[in-house]
C-alpha cells in the first residue's frame, strides 16, 4: 500500500516489419529476428529477455509497466516487495507486506480478510455500509444496536 516511486512508460509490443533492418536487444544484445519485439525504455528487447531482475518473469506477459530502480527492472511485485512501504493492520496489528492488497478506512488499513465488523465479524460485500467508531469497523446493525445503547438513535432517512 504505496504511492510508486516512478512508473515507467508501458511496455509496447511491436510487429517487425520484414522490409526493415533488424534492432538490436537491449538484453542479449543480438539483432531480434522475432516476428514481435517489445519496446520499454526507449529499447528494443526480445520477448524472453525483458524479464525482472528477481523473480525472472517476462514482463511483457505480466502486463504493461514496468519499474525501475537502483538499476534493476522490476515486475510490480518485486518493486513493491523491495522498496515499498508495509505497515501494520488496524484489526489484527500483524505486518502488511507492501505488495498485499488492503482495505483502508479513514487513516486505518487492513488486511482483506480483517475488513470485517469487529464484534460480529461479518465479511462486508461490495456497496455494504460499514462504520468506523472508536477505531473499530462495524457493520450497520452493530452500529445502530451501539447507538441504541447509549440512549439515542441514529437518524435513518
Amino acid at each position: 500500500f504505496v504511492f510508486l516511486d516512478k512508473l515507467e512508460p508501458r511496455i509496447q509490443m511491436l510487429s517487425v516489419q520484414p522490409d526493415t533492418k533488424p534492432k538490436g536487444c537491449a538484453g542479449c544484445n543480438r539483432k531480434i529476428k522475432d516476428r514481435y519485439l517489445l519496446k520499454a525504455l526507449d529499447k528494443y528487447w526480445h520477448e524472453d529477455c525483458l524479464k525482472c531482475a528477481c523473480c525472472d518473469c517476462r514482463l511483457g506477459e505480466v502486463g504493461s509497466t514496468l519499474y525501475t530502480k537502483a538499476n534493476l527492472i522490476l515486475c510490480r511485485r518485486d518493486y513493491l516487495r523491495l522498496f515499498g512501504v508495509t505497515g501494520n493492520c488496524a484489526a489484527c496489528s500483524k505486518l502488511i507486506p507492501a505488495f498485499e492488497m488492503v482495505m483502508r478506512a479513514k487513516d486505518n488499513v487492513y488486511h482483506l480478510d480483517c475488513f470485517a465488523c469487529q464484534l460480529c465479524n461479518q465479511r462486508f460485500c461490495v456497496g455494504d455500509k460499514f462504520f468506523l467508531k472508536n477505531n473499530m469497523i462495524l457493520c450497520q446493525t452493530d452500529y445502530e444496536e451501539g447507538l441504541m445503547k447509549e440512549g439515542y438513535a441514529p437518524q435513518v432517512r
